[in-house]
C-alpha cells in the first residue's frame, strides 16, 4: 500500500520523492513533522490534499531508506 503513494520523478522538484499526485515532497513532509505538528495539522494548515496514509508514507519512505543505507565506521588513528 505504501510503496505506490511515493513517486520519484526527475521531472517533479529534480527527483526528489514526493506524494504521488501532488508537488508535495517527502522532505517538507518529514520537516513538518520534526517540528512537532501532529499529521491534523499538517492535512489543515499545510497540506489540505493529504491525507493519513499520505503521510505514513512519507516517514516509511524515510525508514525504507535509512535502512537500506549501508554505513561504514572507522576508527580513527589516535
Amino acid at each position: 500500500m505504501m510503496p505506490e503513494r511515493i513517486t520519484v520523478n526527475p521531472n517533479v522538484h529534480f527527483g526528489k520523492p514526493h506524494v504521488t499526485g501532488t508537488r508535495i515532497t517527502v522532505q517538507n513532509v518529514l520537516e513538518l513533522i520534526r517540528e512537532g505538528l501532529t499529521f491534523e495539522d499538517i492535512m489543515r494548515d499545510y497540506y489540505p490534499d493529504l491525507n493519513v496514509d499520505d503521510i505514513r508514507a512519507c516517514i516509511q519512505y524515510a525508514i525504507d531508506v535509512t535502512s537500506a543505507e549501508d554505513l561504514h565506521v572507522s576508527l580513527a588513528s589516535a
